[in-house]
């Protein structure tokens, strides 16, 4: 069944067999932990003799192994085993409701559908009903599509916003009697997870309505004071493997003979969570940086330099910790300044004049523009402080501390300045991030 004013499918979700211990089965985002392999080793011993999703995931920790041509052979090896031994089951055409606890918040609600990759653009000024909020990394794209081109199955960590303030799509399905398809408490602190059953036509239709609402051109005028083609989705998570969909779709299209039945493959669609921007169970965080192989004298002198030709000159205060590097990062005035730690050493470095609106932009131009110039210098995104703290204190390490975005300014700030600087913002700490559970097919 499918809404294409709004770009919705109800799919077929594939669920794991009655009787698999869902706690294995479901494991956190492979964009999560990138520097800690030790995390990824847990899962392997906690998860060794069960069905589990992780052998179907590529962790990011490991795209740079040797094995990486083996590790994608596997993966789809394991989707056909799965589909072929009954381990995963069909299920009628319907949606997912879910709730999930974290150690954060006692609840966050989200929605499992499909959304209509023809109707999603990620270019910088898109005017598509489905948007990117961040900037797409090309470069990253390539090794997902090795992972996704032949995969049989798709299992997403993909979690795509709602701009509905008054709550009308989501929350009010937990006030109807649904069927329980799981309730687990979640591998390494990930907290609790229910999920609901939604195949109920008179619902789905319900649900439809309630978007095609928020979609209507009349109500998006007059929420954002705009004319522009509507926007009913943000991407929240999973930026990148939307876009990687979205790029085998597009190649599919090229390639088909017949142009008019490609149009119904299931790889038109791809499954993600939706959630409410507006849920009080939804936060934002900041998402640091580190920097790996660095001269920390090299990288301060070329930060001041860098700053002081675009006429935004930078100063260096250092500091005794980061506490006190928070405090006269707060005090600056007029100015774009962020701690930062460099080799263990604490301190505030401070842009006067910015030409950005956002610090995170301020930041990631200078550091796209070393990252360039210093080929044996490497990054990491990273959500909480800690491991900017452990990471940045190496000899060669280098760590920089950003300040959270509101989640209630984001889509305001998508339709009238488009999408922001990549990896601005995540949508809760590590261990809230999206668990692996629901599939679907898409060949």
């Amino acid at each position: 069944m499918n809404f294409e004013k709004i770009g919705l499918q109800v799919p077929k979700i594939l669920l794991p067999k009655p009787g698999t211990d869902m706690q294995k089965w479901a494991v956190i985002a492979c964009d999560q932990y990138t520097s800690d392999r030790t995390y990824w080793q847990r899962l392997e011993e906690q998860t060794k003799g069960s069905l589990s999703t992780l052998p179907l995931i590529f962790p990011e920790v490991y795209l740079e192994d040797d094995d990486a041509e083996a590790r994608i052979k596997s993966i789809n090896q394991q989707m056909d085993a799965y589909l072929a031994d009954g381990s995963l089951v069909e299920q009628q055409e319907g949606f997912i409701l879910i709730d999930r606890k974290t150690c954060e918040v006692e609840s966050r609600k989200g929605l499992i559908v499909a959304l209509d990759l023809d109707q999603y653009d990620y270019n910088k000024g898109a005017q598509s009903l489905i948007r990117a909020t961040e900037g797409t990394i090309l470069d990253r794209l390539p090794p997902r599509i090795k992972v996704r081109e032949n995969a049989p199955i798709e299992l997403p960590h993909i979690m795509v916003l709602i701009d509905d303030p008054q709550r009308t799509v989501i929350e009010p399905l937990f006030n109807e009697d649904l069927e329980t398809v799981y309730d687990f408490e979640l591998l390494e602190n990930g907290g609790h997870l229910k999920g609901y059953r939604i195949d109920q036509p008179e619902l789905i239709n319900k649900i439809a309505a309630a978007l095609e609402n928020l979609a209507d051109p009349g109500a998006y005028k007059a929420k954002y004071n705009v004319d522009d083609a509507v926007m009913l989705y943000a991407m929240g998570d999973g930026n990148h493997s939307f876009a990687t969909a979205k790029a085998i779709w597009e190649r599919l299209k090229e390639e088909a003979v017949d142009k008019e039945a490609i149009m119904q493959h299931p790889a038109r669609y791809a499954l993600v969570e939706l959630v409410n921007v507006h849920d009080p169970g939804l936060e934002f965080e900041a998402i640091h940086r580190v920097l790996f192989n660095v001269d920390v004298e090299q990288l301060k002198a070329e930060m001041e330099s860098f700053f002081a030709e675009r006429g935004t000159p930078m100063t260096f205060t250092a500091c005794a910790d980061l506490a006190e590097a928070e405090a006269v990062a707060d005090k600056a005035n007029n100015a774009h300044a962020f701690p930062v730690v460099f080799s263990g050493q604490f301190g505030v470095c401070s842009v006067a004049k910015p030409e950005f609106t956002l610090v995170v932009a301020t930041l990631q131009a200078f550091l796209d523009k070393f990252l360039a110039e210093n080929s044996a210098a490497k990054v990491d995104y990273i959500h909480g402080t800690q491991p900017v703290t452990d990471l940045g204190s190496a000899a060669d390490g280098a760590g920089f501390y950003l300040p959270s975005i509101s989640k209630h300014d984001l889509f305001k700030t998508i339709v009238f300045d488009g999408a922001l600087p990549r990896k601005t913002f995540s949508m809760g700490e590590a261990d809230e991030k999206r668990f692996y559970l629901e599939c679907r097919a898409i060949k």
